[in-house]
């Protein structure tokens, strides 16, 4: 579907904007995602705005408990029940091997984001 350049810098400006990512974009106006990101460039130049930071995604209400990023101090250990103190020693065996291969990961699903601790190339 042919979309007229103002329509396609309002579909670049919700994307801009993060009232919907270029995925709900795509489904919502039938077009792929790497053309919702080009509406959303083509916006962005249009009107002289600075990108968007690397890995800001849409905030979402979820309701659903979300793991800890830091570890818990001494206090916090002592009050677990032994099946959260095994899900623990879990993530923290897990960070270590994702250290160990030089990356990091900051949250889960959709949004998770992969960092890497050096800028060498590991191929």
């Amino acid at each position: 579907m042919k979309y007229t350049k103002k329509e396609r810098l309002d579909i670049g400006k919700r994307v801009y904007d993060g009232e919907i990512n270029k995925y709900q974009a795509a489904a919502e106006y039938d077009i792929s995602e790497q053309t919702a990101r080009n509406y959303m460039r083509q916006y962005r130049f249009a009107n002289g705005l600075p990108a968007k930071e690397p890995g800001a995604r849409i905030q979402r209400e979820d309701s659903s408990p979300k793991l800890a990023t830091e570890d818990p101090g001494l206090e916090e250990y002592e009050s677990m029940t032994k099946e959260e103190l095994i899900q623990e020693l879990v993530r923290s065996r897990i960070r270590e091997a994702r250290l160990k291969k030089g990356y990091e990961v900051k949250g889960d699903g959709p949004e998770k984001v992969f960092i890497p601790l050096s800028n060498k190339n590991t191929k």
